[in-house]
């Protein structure tokens, strides 16, 4: 009798948004054949339905108790964002980033079996109420400064209140160095209603001294407005922002979530991430 094994990812409710490592696989088949990929059934901008063809047993005997799903966001080998779980063959996603590309798998699990994950399928979710325009203006990703453009766009119906909205863009903070200097070099609608501060992620439970030297540490350059209203469909306009460290080291880019290299044209950028009332509005920087 063929060998069944049990993959099992335990995870926490209150971690369900961070990744999750799959234990490595014996060679054994999975006795689960593997869901179809997903399809999109509604997308809107916050949230995903998702429906994909069920696994079923590859054979005799069949495994006791219900068929269950992981819809997970994919990140490397084994290793994967896990996005919810159900019995169903449809899901939907909620607290999702609008505007933001996602790559989604399913994978089956069930007493006595598993399946491999499906094909990922690409999905963007629906723009929110603003989005955020890139381009990267520094063609050297390891010199001593970052440079790049930015442009808020109204998305929505309604008018947009720029004090409301909050622009962050993503990076590594290279040997626990958290310290930048912001400038910005020109705005459309003016230097003086430009206000950035250098922020980063301090664990919970995190003892005194955070960060370590020597460390990599994520963290962000944020971006807000004094004033400034958009009607819909209008955008700020360019805002020309760089960085660089007080001893003006090199600094590497090529890891910081936000990072795209240089292209010379506008993209929308969905691992800069805006808020506009504390609501995410566009991006996502996992």
């Amino acid at each position: 009798m063929r060998l069944r094994r049990v993959t099992t990812v335990v995870v926490l409710a209150a971690l369900a948004s961070l990744p999750v490592a799959a234990p490595a696989r014996a060679d054994d088949a999975p006795a689960l054949t593997t869901p179809g990929s997903p399809t999109v059934l509604a997308n809107e901008p916050h949230q995903l339905t998702l429906s994909w063809v069920p696994a079923t047993w590859a054979g005799e005997p069949t495994g006791d108790g219900p068929i269950s799903y992981e819809v997970q966001a994919p990140l490397g080998p084994y290793t994967y964002r896990l996005l919810g779980t159900t019995t169903a063959t449809t899901l939907t996603l909620t607290d999702l980033a609008p505007g933001t590309t996602y790559r989604i798998a399913v994978a089956a699990r069930a007493p006595g079996g598993y399946s491999d994950s499906s094909a990922a399928t690409a999905v963007r979710t629906a723009a929110g109420r603003a989005t955020v325009g890139y381009r990267n203006l520094d063609w050297s990703p390891t010199n001593n400064q970052i440079q790049y453009v930015l442009q808020v766009t109204n998305t929505g119906s309604a008018p947009l209140d720029l004090a409301t909205v909050r622009v962050r863009y993503h990076l590594r903070f290279e040997g626990g160095n958290t310290s930048l200097v912001t400038t910005c070099d020109w705005a459309a609608l003016g230097r003086d209603r430009v206000r950035q501060t250098v922020g980063f992620y301090v664990p919970p439970g995190t003892p005194p001294g955070y960060p370590i030297p020597g460390t990599t540490v994520p963290g962000w350059v944020e971006l807000t407005f004094t004033e400034g209203t958009l009607a819909p469909g209008a955008s700020t306009g360019p805002i020309q922002l760089r960085h660089h460290r007080h001893s003006r080291s090199d600094i590497d880019e090529r890891d910081d979530p936000s990072w795209l290299a240089a292209a010379g044209q506008w993209t929308e950028n969905d691992r800069i991430t805006l808020d506009v009332d504390g609501v995410r509005e566009f991006g996502d920087s996992f």
